[in-house]
């Protein structure tokens, strides 16, 4: 009987063969067990542990683990593309993004789910998506008992429970933070800096995430939806997150007057009331304000600079995502979802069933500071400015405030006299797109929407609220002076002129001899 051959260590595999060809990873993480091939591929994970970064970037001050991650990185502030789609001829600054950009044209989706058969071009999207079907967490954590899909978001969610653990503060705004690398990133946010821009858009950013959130707007689907409103989501985290506006869960509680929030960046913004730090300082004029986005807002005041400009009507944008908003007024054709009770037209599906919270009577999105509900989450969003911040763009003919420059583009069309959105009917003319839709449906006769106690219909959502409180009797405005209640605002400016003894509305003879005695 032949012995069995004995393998030498260093022999080399004939050609053809690989190493490892049963997938044998005989080299062993201690800390979390994860196997690997090699020994130098085991010493590079191991410094995801040890947190070991001895690669800094000179320019923003972000650090690495390796070298070569670092090169890559230094791409980002150089603006360098040495990776060129042979195709179309856009550059990137890694071949990963070039190949993952490829598949735009081949429409391939390699990465395929084999629960439902649905591809994906990347991998990562097929991880979450999968998700969806699983929704397992068995990753639990021990002080309040909430699940998790993965052990990273784990470990990430803990930290809300030990906010002691961030020793290092930034000297400007007194943030803190989990991890020294992490203090220099945040300090460009003081800065106006936007070292990290979007080769698909423009759009700059402070930091890198934020960059790598933003780009899921370009290519990933949203796979989460929101059984309550029908939203969709790119991560499970920004359902659950935005799942809070229904529940009205708000686990994040201010120490020193007791109000929740259900985000922790708005509870660390509310805090800035008890400390009355601003720490945004405007290098234009000195004025502070307590969020970045406030000063944002705030520095078009001194630029005005409107670089982006409609080359259909001429007029000018700050930044080109606003850009891009105002040229849909110009391809109404490009509406594909149409709302079958009202006929509105949408750009995206998305944006459909959340728009159908119109015709029913709920209101799921509810300030936390008035309790006032409102139909979709963005017309809360626009609400809450109420509440939190100033108002910065002032009208120069009326000296009205408003807290967006939007608001104030809207409204001076009241002076102007411009009526940009014409109904296509009559040839009649609005300054706002909202009020055209309105005026549409006195030509279809259109009434969508329906008072479930009576039956009566109205062409506006406005209408049938005002028309309810005939059946409420509620009267929810009061006057501060005498304490008579009133079913509208409108109502109640009204009445308190009886007090002030204000006369706005005068005849014009009454003018005339006013005009006499000045």
């Amino acid at each position: 009987m032949t012995a069995p051959n004995k393998t030498n260590k260093n022999d080399v595999p004939p050609e053809g063969t690989q190493k490892n060809s049963t997938n044998e990873k005989p080299f062993v993480c201690d800390i979390c067990g994860k196997g690997f091939s090699r020994n130098d591929t085991l010493r590079r994970h191991r410094r995801i542990h040890t947190r070991e970064k001895t690669f800094v970037c000179d320019i923003c001050g972000k650090s690495f683990s390796r070298n070569s991650t670092l090169q890559i990185h230094q791409m980002v502030h150089t603006n360098k593309k040495p990776f060129v789609c042979d195709i179309c001829g856009k550059g990137f600054s890694h071949n990963s993004t070039l190949h993952i950009h490829q598949l735009v044209h081949t429409n391939e989706k390699p990465f395929v789910c084999d629960i439902c058969g649905k591809g994906f071009a990347q991998s990562a999207d097929l991880r979450n998506h999968k998700v969806v079907h699983t929704e397992e967490k068995p990753f639990v954590c021990d002080i309040c008992g909430k699940g998790f899909p993965r052990n990273s978001a784990l470990q990430r969610h803990q930290r809300i429970h030990t906010i002691i653990e961030k020793p290092f503060f930034c000297d400007i705004c007194g943030k803190g933070f989990w991890n020294k690398d992490a203090l220099p990133r945040h300090r460009w946010i003081h800065s106006s800096e936007k070292p990290f821009v979007c080769d698909i858009c423009g759009k700059g950013f402070v930091q890198s995430s934020d960059l790598r959130k933003h780009t899921v707007i370009h290519t990933a689907e949203k796979p989460f939806v929101c059984d309550i409103c029908g939203k969709g989501f790119p991560w499970y985290s920004t359902l659950q997150i935005h799942k809070r506006v229904h529940t009205n869960e708000k686990p994040f509680v201010c120490d020193i007057c007791g109000k929740g929030f259900s985000r922790n960046s708005t509870l660390h913004i509310h805090q800035f009331v008890h400390t009355n730090k601003k720490p945004f300082v405007c290098d234009i004029c000195g004025k502070g304000f307590a969020q970045s986005a406030d000063l944002r807002n705030h520095q078009v005041v001194h630029t005005e600079e409107k670089p982006f400009v409609c080359d259909i009507c001429g007029k000018g944008f700050p930044r080109n995502g606003a850009l891009q908003r105002h040229q849909r007024i110009h391809t109404i054709k490009e509406k594909p979802f149409f709302c079958d009770i009202c006929g509105k037209g949408f750009w995206n599906k998305d944006a459909l069933p959340r728009h159908r919270w119109i015709h029913s009577n709920e209101k799921p999105f509810v300030c936390d500071i008035c309790g006032k509900g409102f139909v979709q989450s963005c017309y809360l969003r626009k609400h809450t400015v109420i509440h939190t911040a100033e108002k910065l763009f002032v009208c120069d003919i009326c000296g009205k405030g408003f807290p967006l420059n939007g608001t104030l583009q809207i409204h001076q069309r009241v002076h102007t006299n411009e009526k940009p959105f014409v109904c296509d009917i009559c040839g009649k003319g609005f300054s706002c797109n909202s009020s055209q839709q309105r005026h549409r449906r006195l030509h279809t006769n259109k009434k969508p929407f329906l008072c479930e106690i009576c039956g009566k219909v109205f062409a506006q959502s406005g209408d049938l609220r005002k028309h309810t409180v005939v059946h409420t009797k509620e009267k929810p405005f009061v006057c501060d002076i005498c304490g008579k209640g009133f079913t509208r605002n409108s109502t109640l400016q009204i009445h308190q002129r009886v007090h002030t003894n204000e006369k706005s509305f005068l005849c014009n003879v009454a003018k005339a001899s006013l005009r006499g005695v000045n």
